[in-house]
């Protein structure tokens, strides 16, 4: 499986190499953040909270988790990117991530967008629109079900989950229409990944099957999105190569998984590993 670029990314830069290597630009990616090893402010939902904490992690950035709105708007004043989940949306919570979003925005880091269940609720619906309206997001990452309710369409989510089949399902197609009416890059997930920024696309295929029936796969995703955007401006890139990172990760562990259950913590050694060219730099703390 590879990543297939339709236009941006420079085929002198391959995505990802042969066998499931990450390949150049990844690598880099990966590079990058163990180097400067960011702050990730994460708005995570109560469901995915500690599995979107290790894979920050296990790339080699340092997540955070400040929900109160004095606490979010203090740490967002010191993160290197903020990321909002609406997987579980409270009054409280969406008041502190607006608040923290405008923190984010006034220091110009990137704000990236999960909008977990968008088209199951009016509520959810709203809350993500009302965000994306007030603050400039960079990125966001979406399954199909949840792009079309941003986009107007409903009755294509179940729970949090996409139900897909149709025309209005394309991926490629629901990715250029977020772009183009919310001025981000938007990035939409499947069995294979869609990624637009402007004029630039990118499609990946990278993944394992496994990954359909782990709760919160999709919050580990959007959370590698948020590392990778935190080390660079440039949010099209950053949002390719964490899908490329996250699906040959996935790879790799299901080689050494005998299912979903095992797969997550197979899934969490292999990120840490990938790239072992890069090594985290000597002397850092170790642990929380």
């Amino acid at each position: 499986m590879t990543v297939r670029p339709l236009q941006g990314p420079s085929p002198s830069e391959p995505w990802a190499g042969p066998e499931g290597g990450i390949g150049e630009e990844a690598s880099r990616f990966v590079a990058a953040v163990r180097q400067r090893r960011p702050l990730v402010h994460h708005f995570a939902n109560f469901v995915t909270m500690q599995a979107v904490a290790n894979v920050t992690r296990a790339v080699g950035a340092l997540p955070v988790m400040a929900l109160a709105r004095d606490d979010a708007e203090q740490m967002a004043a010191r993160a290197d990117a903020l990321v909002l989940n609406l997987g579980t949306p409270t009054p409280e919570r969406l008041d502190a991530m607006a608040a923290a979003g405008a923190v984010a925005a006034a220091r110009r880091i990137p704000i990236v967008l999960d909008p977990v269940g968008a088209g199951a609720t009016a509520y959810r619906d709203a809350s993500a629109r009302s965000l994306i309206e007030r603050l400039p997001i960079a990125v966001v990452r979406a399954n199909r079900g949840e792009a079309a309710a941003l986009l107007g369409e409903s009755g294509r989510t179940h729970g949090v989950e996409a139900i897909v089949g149709g025309p209005a399902d394309d991926g490629e197609a629901l990715a250029a229409r977020l772009a183009g009416q919310f001025r981000c890059v938007a990035a939409v997930t499947g069995a294979r990944d869609h990624v637009t920024g402007g004029t630039r696309r990118a499609s990946v295929e990278h993944g394992h099957p496994w990954l359909e029936a782990v709760s919160g796969a999709g919050c580990m995703v959007t959370a590698l999105v948020g590392v990778f955007c935190a080390v660079t401006d440039d949010h099209f890139r950053a949002a390719v190569a964490a899908l490329t990172v996250f699906g040959v990760a996935a790879e790799r562990a299901a080689r050494a998984a005998a299912g979903p259950g095992t797969l997550v913590p197979a899934l969490l050694d292999a990120l840490y590993h990938l790239g072992a060219e890069h090594p985290r730099p000597a002397g850092r703390a170790r642990g929380t």
